[in-house]
Order: structure tokens, then C-alpha cells, then sequence
């Protein structure tokens, strides 16, 4: 064979090799949150449970809280903010898998917190689901359970989302089937069959993907991931609602609601405007 005939094949050979390493890489972009954190998340998910075991709180019940919820509204790939009208920090954004064992322990030491913080205009809360896990069954759980939550309507999505680690299923177990996931929903008034053609038909799992890439983004390295004005939230107040308070307060930055509203304590807010950042 001559060398003439050589050139055009090898060519198309380097680009077929070109073509398959884009792909790789475009495979490895979306999912570069679980190519560094698998291994990781495993050993975080397992020291979490043991200091939340020493914290108190290791259910989706352990914090509590039973006022008025903030409104809600969906944002960028399926995460959903809430927030009273105006209110546009501190930011408090929370990274979760509804199939992470930590995520549930989070909830349980946290949750409430979160919702009252939000309900009484000191934060803005946002919550971005995603898939982390890429080993069956956690895979799948977890994927049939992030799409459920970007089909439920929005106004449904917190009960929803707490009602989804209240059912998480154990390590290892299949679980999250479309039918409960069906089925739940319906426990929280939700029966437009709308709902159960998108979670039948997985209609919300590009969402779930482009989430998955945008936290890898963001630099999530396990699950669950707080983030406060943009900063990783670990130490005591990963750990204490009164000091996550704490924290929260002193980042600063919030509108307070329009003057004359109520907070969730019952207690009247005064004045409109920028919280400047806390003084020493």
C-alpha cells in the first residue's frame, strides 16, 4: 500500500480517536462531580453519621419547625429558592442527594432551621438537588427521586422534598419507585396526572443532569454540601442550628421585607432596606 493511501486512512482514524476523547470528556464534564467524590463521599457520609449521632438529630424530624413556609419559586436546573418578597441574602445554598444517608442527617439536624430562617426574611435559601451516586441501585434511586422532585409543582416542593428523605430508601436497597414516588405526592395533594406522566416517563432528567455538572461546577466535593454568600459551611455550624444562626447573621447582606409584615415569631418588622455586614 502506498503512502497515499496510508494518509486519508490514519486521518480517519485520529479523528475518530478525537471524536470518542470529546466524548469522554464530554462524559467527564457532566459527571466531574462524582469522578473525585465516590470514594470521598463514601467516607464523609460515614463521618457524618457518627458526629451527628454525638449532635443529636440523625431523622428528617429532629428539627423541627411548624410556622409559615416562605414562598418558593424554581430557579436554574431544577433548584428551587425560598424566600420572603425581597429578601435576596445572606444566600444559603444547599447541595442534596435524596438518596444520601448525611443529606437525611442534615435535614434532620438543619431543615427546620432553614425554613424558619427563610420564613422570617434573615436568608434566602436555596436547594439544589442532584445526583451523586453513579453505583446501582444508589444511581437509579437517586435519579428516579431528583426528577420526581423537579416534576412536583413548586408550591408542593418543600413537603415533597421532606417527605422524600422521610422514605429514603437503606444503603443498597432499591427503592424510590416511580409509583411511591407517585403515591407520595398524591399524600400531599398532588393529582394532576400531569405529574405522573413526568415522573413515569423521567421528563425532568435533563435537568437532573445539567444539575449534576453545574455542582461540579461550583466545586461540590461531597453530599450534603452548604454553602453561605458562596463559602462552605462546616464546623459548629454545620453541626448547631444556633450557631448556623450565628453564622448567618453576621454574613449580612439581606433585604429585609417590606415594613409592616410579620416574621414567623409574630414579632413586626420595622424598616425596609440592606442589612449591612455585622460589626465587631
Amino acid at each position: 500500500m502506498s503512502e497515499q493511501d496510508r494518509g486519508p486512512s490514519a486521518r480517519r482514524r485520529l479523528a475518530g480517536e478525537r471524536a470518542r476523547t470529546a466524548a469522554r470528556e464530554r462524559r467527564r464534564r457532566l459527571l466531574v462531580v462524582v469522578l473525585g467524590s465516590v470514594a470521598a463521599a463514601a467516607v464523609v457520609i460515614a463521618g457524618t453519621v457518627v458526629a451527628v449521632s454525638r449532635l443529636g438529630g440523625d431523622g428528617p424530624l429532629g428539627d423541627t419547625y411548624t410556622g409559615p413556609l416562605a414562598p418558593t419559586s424554581r430557579v436554574q436546573h431544577g433548584a428551587v429558592a425560598m424566600a420572603r418578597p425581597g429578601v435576596t441574602g445572606p444566600v444559603l445554598e444547599l447541595y442534596e442527594d435524596f438518596q444520601c444517608p448525611a443529606c437525611k442527617s442534615l435535614e434532620g439536624r438543619l431543615g427546620g432551621t432553614l425554613k424558619q430562617l427563610a420564613a422570617d426574611g434573615e436568608a434566602r435559601v436555596v436547594y439544589r438537588p442532584f445526583q451523586l451516586f453513579q453505583q446501582e441501585p444508589l444511581m437509579s434511586n437517586s435519579r428516579r427521586a431528583a426528577n420526581a422532585a423537579a416534576c412536583v409543582p413548586v408550591n408542593k416542593w418543600i413537603p415533597y422534598h421532606d417527605k422524600l428523605f422521610a422514605e429514603q430508601p437503606a444503603e443498597g436497597d432499591t427503592g424510590f419507585t416511580q409509583q411511591n414516588l407517585i403515591k407520595w405526592a398524591g399524600e400531599l395533594g398532588v393529582t394532576d396526572p400531569a405529574f405522573a406522566a413526568c415522573v413515569n416517563g423521567n421528563q425532568k432528567i435533563d435537568l437532573v443532569e445539567k444539575a449534576s455538572a453545574a455542582a461540579g461546577r461550583a466545586g461540590v466535593d461531597s453530599t450534603p454540601y452548604l454553602t453561605l454568600n458562596g463559602q462552605k459551611v462546616d464546623g459548629d455550624a454545620l453541626g448547631s442550628p444556633d450557631e448556623l444562626k450565628k453564622a448567618v447573621a453576621q454574613a449580612g447582606g439581606g433585604t429585609t421585607p417590606s415594613p409592616g409584615s410579620t416574621r414567623s415569631d409574630g414579632r413586626a418588622d420595622g424598616t425596609a432596606g440592606v442589612r449591612g455586614p455585622a460589626r465587631a
